[in-house]
């Protein structure tokens, strides 16, 4: 990431990954959800729009100054 956004910084190109946490989706086994769930502080599991959020925001205009970065869309969970 850091290395592509200072190729691409100079067109004003803005570089980031995304990773989510325990999300869900038919990917999160059922019997996963539960401790999952319990990981987060808050006591759920991500939603797909939570993640789309950041993504959103990393698009946006708002986003501008963040670039390099590995965004972490986990709840709370590490």
């Amino acid at each position: 990431m850091r290395v592509l956004s200072r190729e691409l910084g100079p067109r004003d190109i803005t570089v980031n990954a995304l990773s989510p946490g325990f999300t869900d989706t038919d990917l999160l086994p059922e019997r996963d959800r539960a401790v999952a769930a319990e990981m987060s502080p808050f006591g759920r599991v991500g939603r797909p729009e939570d993640v789309a959020d950041v993504v959103v925001f990393l698009a946006s205009d708002e986003g501008r100054w963040v670039t390099g970065q590995n965004i972490g869309a986990g709840g709370g969970v590490f």
